[in-house]
């Protein structure tokens, strides 16, 4: 396991100080590495990485003679960060860091030749990444290489998962394979899949007379317990601590849910990852304003599930 004093000597910058930006600042800063934080001027982010405790100065000259720069502002705000504030103030020989492959991937940034290219992505939202480090644990990470001129841009990568992660463990990939299996879970499973197959449950519940309330609790609520459950010990524990009734429902129905025709649109969504048709019409969402997005965000604050849930959170989180 590659050590962090790769790292020590050098001078980190971190840009941006959103969920991955603050989580990456702060874990590398407490365990001693010489971090500073870029920043747009004025930004709001600006006092809080301060208060903090480790440096802020301006995206430009943060990468001034920096060693290793770490971009983890927006996907979408990154291309024109790189070209406006990175790409000339960027040293020859440095290591350019992402989280996630997307503008490498898709070639919406194109580094300079001479410089290194690295990814880190750890595997939770950078929120919990810092609270389990504070809490003395950490997170796996992916970890890729992408150019590697100055032969130990592995090392880097490895020391910067380590440090960030708390060398729970680094799991090694390619920019390809970690953006186009993150876009997939994303879309297909773990927000877009698990989010509609709740609200589909919850709809289906309450158009059939049930009390909204307990069925927000039994379709969306108890979802976190199940989840917990694989997440601590996998399929066949869950399936061990619930109840039989539970178990033998989960055979006979889960393939009703899920078929084959799900499985095709699953295929379809890989597809349109893996050709570029995602990426392509994501972009062109951010360029005209987030029109689609905005749409969608009304309709699901305003909906019946939200209502109920607000009700019902206030009623389990109340101190």
């Amino acid at each position: 396991m590659t050590e962090l004093k790769v790292l020590e000597g050098k001078k980190l910058t971190v840009v941006g100080y959103g969920s991955q930006g603050h989580a990456h600042a702060l874990n590398l800063h407490d365990l001693g590495m010489d971090v500073t934080v870029g920043l747009r001027e004025g930004s709001k982010s600006w006092k809080k990485a301060e208060k903090a405790g480790v440096k802020v100065a301006t995206i430009g000259d943060a990468v001034k003679g920096a060693d290793v720069v770490m971009i983890l502002a927006p996907d979408e705000a990154q291309p024109a960060i790189y070209e406006n504030d990175i790409k000339d103030n960027l040293k020859s020989g440095a290591y350019l860091g992402f989280a996630h492959g997307f503008n490498i991937h898709y070639k919406r940034i194109t580094p300079k030749e001479d410089i290194n290219i690295f990814m880190v992505a750890p595997k939770g939202p950078g929120h919990m990444v810092r609270e389990i480090f504070e809490g003395g644990h950490g997170v796996p990470c992916l970890a890729a290489v992408h150019k590697d001129l100055s032969g130990d841009t592995k090392e880097i990568a490895y020391a910067w998962a380590n440090g960030v992660g708390r060398k729970v463990g680094v799991i090694e990939t390619t920019f390809q394979e970690e953006t186009e299996t993150d876009l997939f879970g994303e879309q297909a499973v773990l927000c877009g899949g698990v989010t509609e197959l709740m609200q589909a449950g919850f709809d289906t519940l309450v158009e059939a007379g049930y009390n909204p309330e307990v069925a927000y609790f039994e379709c969306v609520h108890e979802m976190k317990l199940i989840i917990d459950l694989v997440y601590e010990k996998g399929f066949a524990a869950m399936r061990d601590s619930i109840s039989n009734t539970a178990e033998y429902g989960d055979y006979i129905s889960g393939k009703k849910i899920i078929t084959e025709e799900s499985k095709k649109a699953m295929k379809g969504i890989l597809t349109d990852i893996q050709n570029g048709t995602f990426a392509k019409s994501f972009i062109e969402e951010t360029e005209t304003g987030y029109k689609f997005m905005d749409k969608e965000r009304d309709q699901y604050s305003d909906s019946k599930i939200e209502e109920v849930g607000s009700k019902m959170r206030k009623m389990v989180f109340s101190k």
